[in-house]
């Protein structure tokens, strides 16, 4: 995923979820795999899917039991 389109889905993200506290940086740890923070706080990952000439992007976020204590 270039910058052009990370800077999209950023946008996209921060209009779906009212807030401009989402942040979207390239992992440096996994290939292909885009950080979704919610101002310092890692909150997730984005993936870009491409199947039969459809572009998506998957945003995928863990909830802990713990956090929901």
């Amino acid at each position: 995923m270039d910058n052009l389109e990370m800077n999209k889905v950023q946008e996209y993200l921060r209009k779906k979820f009212g807030t401009e506290a989402i942040n979207l940086t390239i992992s440096k740890k996994v290939k292909d795999q885009i950080e979704v923070n919610l101002g310092s706080e890692f909150i997730g990952t984005l993936y870009k899917d491409e199947e039969e000439g459809e572009v998506s992007y998957a945003f995928q976020m863990a909830i802990l039991q713990e956090d929901l204590d």
